[in-house]
């Protein structure tokens, strides 16, 4: 299995580490100094460096048992939960004349300074760091956390208070199923964490967080099972994650963008996916989820073709329903060559059709005024601005503006000549195929390789089409994902990882991971619920007394 070094930092350029050295070499940032022992120059900074913002939210107190210490309660309106606030406020103004608390420093019995004092015996939050710097003291502040600073001390605490408005758990929009789970991601990475957290109860599922964006500092979580994945496909990912260096990241497909294959290619070299249970079957054949915050899009690495026409729903039924999934590549064939075809035939081949068939669509054909080609593109383009429009549009009327755009304008370019009733049929029929893709991602390069297919037949006929389909086979064949074959287990062949692929056999039949994963632990059912053990078959079968 070939995996891309990391070594190999020409293809990505400089490290983000190395260019962040670079630029603090070059012009040394402000926001890197450490915390003065001035409180009040602390806060002048800070004031400075938000252009005193609004939302920013200072609160001085004083404490110690004479109430000469100053103190700083800092945190982000809109970005923390008040009541927690509130309550730690409430709790450290009681605690805020201790005299076994503050006493002097210099005093022999002091078992530490206030910070440390504040950290060990007053702070009831769930996590609580020290901070030196002001780099640190922005990314919490910035991030939900309250800031607590203390005069006299080149330091601070960071304490969680994370409680901003999200949309929380509902129900897949895009991923929809009849039988299974019906959750889906949100734009909170704790949330989407939690959600694979519930999945996959073992202490082996390893999470490495990560801040991506210079400006925007979005935290991005790498997702993996230890002992299932191989080291170095994580190794890979990690690589690539840590070679990002731009202003900001606001969706997963801004991580899809840079880490992707170079290749030039239409098709999706990831698994972008809303669903928490997808992610965790993906995470158990030994692959690699990356989840960002702000969106509720997963993305999973490595990828191969045959995964874009695999529903979650396939597994929730017996595996005499995966047979639907052959309809999926049936539509995958009508979506990308069905107008291809009848262009081809009409215009180079009719002797291939039945001569009833040929007169039909002869006599329809009468009182268009354009070449099938050309009407073949007007409708395939009107058809494609349709479903723009109606997903643009409000979600109250996009879907109606949709269906009565489609049959008021198709009836009455047919009444008006301008296209034929075939030609109609031709369009509708592939329109609906392009819909049966589990994966939206998918139908966006078929859409666009249909319309050069469709060039193709228009200048050379079914011999067109089927240069096209060889290059568009070739190309296939050259693309990996993180090192693994695109087409695999078609090419290379691999007999055991087809058993889901274009069918899916029982889960008994499925013993092991896929071979490609190079997983160290391949074997994931070790025996099989129906079949008797050594014992049993000793004794003769579990039926016998």
């Amino acid at each position: 299995m070939r995996f891309f070094k990391s070594t190999r930092a020409g293809r990505f350029g400089r490290s983000a580490a190395e260019k962040r050295e670079a630029n603090r070499a070059g012009s040394p940032s402000r926001e890197a100094a450490p915390l003065s022992p001035d409180m009040e120059l602390n806060l002048e900074h800070i004031r400075a460096v938000t252009g005193n913002s609004p939302d920013l939210i200072i609160r001085t107190i004083r404490i110690g048992a004479s109430g000469t210490i100053k103190a700083a309660v800092i945190h982000t309106d809109g970005l923390t939960d008040k009541e927690i606030i509130t309550r730690f406020l409430e709790s450290f103004m009681l605690h805020a004349r201790d005299p076994a608390l503050f006493r002097d420093l210099d005093g022999t019995e002091s078992t530490g300074t206030p910070l440390q004092m504040l950290e060990d015996f007053t702070l009831t939050l769930s996590s609580v760091t020290e901070i030196e710097h002001f780099d640190a003291l922005f990314d919490n502040l910035l991030s939900g956390n309250m800031i607590i600073l203390i005069h006299g001390f080149a330091k601070g605490l960071s304490a969680d208070t994370k409680g901003w408005e999200d949309r929380g758990v509902q129900e897949a929009s895009v991923q929809s199923v009849v039988r299974g789970p019906r959750e889906s991601f949100s734009e909170c990475l704790g949330t989407n964490i939690a959600l694979i957290r519930r999945k996959i109860k073992d202490p082996k599922l390893w999470i490495e967080s990560r801040s991506i964006g210079r400006v925007t500092k979005t935290n991005v979580a790498l997702v993996y099972i230890k002992g299932i994945v191989n080291d170095s496909m994580v190794e890979e990912v990690r690589s690539r994650l840590d070679r990002i260096d731009i202003d900001g990241i606001f969706e997963s497909g801004n991580i899809e963008e840079l880490i992707q294959e170079k290749t030039i290619t239409p098709f999706p070299t990831m698994y972008n996916t809303e669903r928490p249970d997808s992610v965790a079957a993906n995470l158990l054949e030994g692959r690699v989820a990356i989840v960002v915050d702000g969106t509720p899009f997963v993305l999973v690495v490595p990828v191969v073709f045959a995964q874009f026409f695999q529903s979650p729903e396939d597994y929730y039924h017996r595996s005499d329903y995966g047979i639907i999934r052959i309809l999926r590549y049936i539509s995958l064939m009508i979506a990308l060559l069905a107008p291809a075809l009848f262009i081809s035939v009409t215009t180079f081949h009719q002797e291939m059709l039945p001569t009833t068939l040929m007169t039909s669509i002869a006599t329809q054909r009468e009182r268009v005024p354009f070449p099938a080609a050309i009407e073949a593109f007007l409708m395939e383009f009107t058809f494609e601005l349709l479903r723009e429009a109606g997903i643009r549009m409000p979600r109250a009327i996009g879907p109606a503006i949709s269906i009565v755009g489609a049959l008021v304008l198709g009836e009455a370019s047919v009444r008006a000549g301008l296209v034929s009733p075939a030609m109609v049929i031709v369009v509708s029929i592939t329109a609906i195929a392009s819909f049966a893709f589990p994966s939206f991602a998918m139908s966006i390069p078929i859409r666009i390789l249909r319309f050069a297919l469709m060039g193709l037949a228009a200048s050379f006929g079914l011999f067109g089409v089927f240069i096209g389909l060889t290059v568009l086979n070739l190309h296939l064949c050259s693309l990996h994902s993180f090192g693994v074959p695109y087409m695999a287990p078609f090419a290379p062949y691999i007999p055991s990882d087809k058993k889901d692929a274009i069918f899916r056999f029982p889960l008994s039949a499925m013993r092991k991971r896929p071979v490609l994963m190079q997983s160290p632990n391949p074997v994931r059912q070790h025996s099989v619920p129906s079949e008797p053990d050594a014992h049993d078959r000793r004794e003769g079968g579990r039926g016998n007394p």
